[in-house]
């Protein structure tokens, strides 16, 4: 098979290589091998590459967390059959820029009827981690309000349209005028471009002074600082990610003072910790999807043959929706 693979540790313009002839993996007891429809590009793709993720696989290795594609052979006990279509996550390292991937069938769920190669993939983990977060760790509630940051990227436009579909009132930020126009077409109520508006002023502004309920943080940094003072009483912030590339800090006199929370969310988590929940949660994203009621913004989709280039305009954060890649 071709595919990409890393064999020293760097950008990710300087160290993923094409091969024209990986040996093409077989199926283990509980495994199935997936021709790849697609696989969506994320963040850690890039801070793996760097061996800057907190999971490091051994040299050499193949990025891509998340894939769409088509069940094309077996293992022994796999509860699935050829020709299923599926969504994934490969093992770290053994991942899905390439044209076949192994899964572990247990984890594997359906492709929902309708939807794009690139918007399967880049619904698993983008879509998931928008539902645990709103709904099981935040706990959203028809009628709150629900800052969204980086809201045309591919998690803040998953929760832009979660949000709505729980019906909150949403207000999301966005870097400039095109990234707010699409914030707004994904059905944010209102949209603050965080480049030339006072983020804090304008929260409080659009709330009355009271904030918002329900922070959702990809962000970090600076970001984090701003939500913090915008935090409504008894407001949850849900600390997503750290793209800004600094770990704020949560003072606890700050909290304590303003009763509000600050919520970890880690999806990955769940599959070690309570794994049962994952397809309850997606199909209550498939019910969604079926309604019409969320739509995965795909912005950006290359051959696989042009990772590098991907990724550099993930890194650019100029890219609006999910990032993916096509065999």
């Amino acid at each position: 098979m071709r595919g990409w693979q890393v064999a020293e540790l760097g950008d990710p313009s300087e160290v993923l290589t094409w091969h024209d002839d990986l040996p093409d993996p077989e199926p283990g007891p509980g495994q199935v091998l997936v021709r790849v429809h697609a696989v969506a590009c994320n963040f850690p793709d890039i801070l793996v590459c760097q061996g800057k993720y907190q999971e490091r696989p051994p040299l050499p290795f193949t990025p891509g967390l998340e894939v769409a594609g088509e069940v094309v052979a077996t293992g022994e006990g796999a509860r699935a059959a050829v020709g299923d279509r599926v969504l994934g996550t490969p093992p770290m390292g053994k991942g899905g820029y390439a044209e076949l991937v192994l899964l572990d069938a247990e984890s594997t769920l359906p492709w929902p009827d309708g939807m794009s190669a690139g918007q399967a993939a880049g619904m698993f983990i983008t879509y998931q981690t928008g539902y645990c977060a709103l709904h099981h760790r935040g706990n959203l509630r028809e009628g709150e309000t629900l800052l969204v940051h980086a809201a045309a990227g591919g998690v803040g436009s998953a929760a832009v349209q979660l949000g709505k579909a729980a019906g909150a009132r949403v207000i999301g930020t966005a870097g400039g005028a095109d990234k707010c126009a699409v914030a707004k077409s994904l059905g944010a109520d209102e949209v603050i471009d965080y480049r030339d508006t006072d983020l804090v002023a304008a929260v409080k502004d659009l709330t009355g002074g009271r904030g918002a309920d329900v922070i959702y943080d990809p962000v970090g940094g600076d970001i984090f600082d701003a939500s913090r003072r915008v935090a409504a009483f008894e407001g949850r912030i849900l600390v997503i990610g750290f793209v800004a590339g600094r770990f704020a800090e949560a003072p606890t006199n700050h909290i304590l003072v303003k009763n509000y929370s600050v919520v970890g969310v880690h999806w990955g988590y769940y599959r070690q910790m309570n794994p049962g929940l994952i397809p309850q949660w997606q199909d209550a994203l498939g019910e969604l999807w079926a309604q019409g009621r969320i739509d995965p913004l795909v912005g950006v989709e290359l051959p696989l043959a042009e990772a590098p280039e991907a990724l550099r305009r993930l890194a650019s954060r100029r890219t609006t929706g999910k990032v993916v890649l096509a065999p």
